[in-house]
């Protein structure tokens, strides 16, 4: 839960969209707000205007990949320090460590490895770890 008592709001960025259903079904069942966005572009475009507190990205994507959307969003103020957990079919631990060590990325998931409880707790992890800011305007002062 964040600072100011919302769900957290979850950008998943996929090519594939019976997976933002997918993950939109699971998430949504669990409390979050979940927008899903269709590739590296729209989600660039739905990171800045909807400001999210969590992204979930695919990492290989047509058109836009995940590594030019992180190199996007690291050169973006507005954007930049939204967590990533990559959600990919990328599943050799090489890949992983490559990935983790040269990237911004909080963390890794594999898709073929995505039991729901496990997806939960991870996103809850990086929240954790990089809590959302709180959303509520300031308190005025007299």
């Amino acid at each position: 839960m964040a600072e100011d008592g919302r769900m957290p709001k979850i950008l998943c960025i996929e090519d594939d969209l019976d997976m933002i259903d997918y993950i939109k079904l699971i998430l949504g069942k669990a409390g979050y707000e979940v927008i899903g966005a269709d590739g590296g572009v729209k989600g660039l475009e739905a990171m800045r205007k909807e400001q999210p507190d969590l992204v979930l990205l695919d990492l290989m994507m047509p058109g836009m990949d995940g590594a030019e959307v992180l190199l996007r969003k690291g050169e973006d103020e507005a954007i930049r320090d939204i967590p990533v957990i990559a959600l990919t079919a990328l599943n050799s631990p090489f890949d992983q460590v490559m990935w983790l060590a040269r990237t911004d990325l909080q963390d890794f998931i594999v898709k073929s490895k995505l039991p729901r409880r496990e997806l939960i707790a991870r996103i809850e992890r990086v929240l954790q770890l990089y809590p959302p800011p709180s959303k509520e305007p300031p308190e005025e002062t007299s």
